[in-house]
């Protein structure tokens, strides 16, 4: 069976991302409980479309966003310096992608993201995926059903061969299970506990592989 992952927030992700937010927020006397902010970061990551490639007029409107969501108006110097701080952090693999150095069939990536996804994974994971299906280099994007048909055009299996695993209800589980691929969500932080086809850790695809 091929393993299909999305990248971000999947296998890697920007950990330093909340503290240096939330350490913004507490030099201005704004304390912010960690769970409720990365509950409704992920939430508005699930309604703002991203484009494939950020810019600061992307991440200010984004901040923006954020900052309502959490019932916090967003003054100039209070985004101008959470942009500052925490923009263009650097990627890292989560402590869970270890366990794909077991896996013994072809592990792939189909991901919304620029070019240098390339690189970034050559850093982060090396010689571990086979294909990378990104959405710069096509004419399609998640949650196109077309971008997942281009990725099973590329493995030359039945989709039923092929165990897809990503963090979006919306971008990734959905289509994908519309194609017919074996599909989970991963949700290592417990914020969808009403999902029925959740993992909580990429040690768990050996089990999935089978069902």
């Amino acid at each position: 069976m091929v393993l299909l992952l999305d990248a971000a927030n999947t296998i890697i992700h920007k950990p330093s991302f909340s503290e240096k937010f939330i350490g913004v927020l507490e030099s201005h006397s704004i304390p912010v409980d960690r769970k409720t902010f990365a509950y409704h970061h992920k939430l508005l990551s699930e309604a703002i479309v991203f484009p494939d490639k950020t810019s600061k007029d992307f991440y200010m409107d984004f901040n923006r966003q954020l900052l309502f969501t959490l019932g916090i108006l967003p003054q100039d110097e209070l985004l101008n310096e959470v942009f500052l701080k925490c923009s263009y952090l650097p990627w890292v693999p989560f402590d869970d992608v270890k366990v794909l150095a077991d896996w013994k069939e072809e592990i792939s990536v189909l991901s919304n993201f620029h070019a240098g996804l390339v690189e970034i994974l050559d850093a982060c994971v090396p010689n571990i995926f086979s294909t990378l299906v990104i959405s710069e280099k096509s004419s399609f994007r998640k949650p196109d059903i077309r971008f997942y048909q281009e990725a099973i055009d590329k493995l030359q299996v039945e989709p039923k061969d092929i165990l897809y695993i990503g963090d979006s209800p919306k971008l990734d589980l959905n289509p994908a299970l519309q194609t017919g691929m074996n599909a989970w969500l991963i949700d290592r932080d417990n914020f969808y506990p009403n999902c029925s086809r959740r993992i909580s850790s990429l040690a768990e695809i050996f089990k999935l592989a089978s069902r």
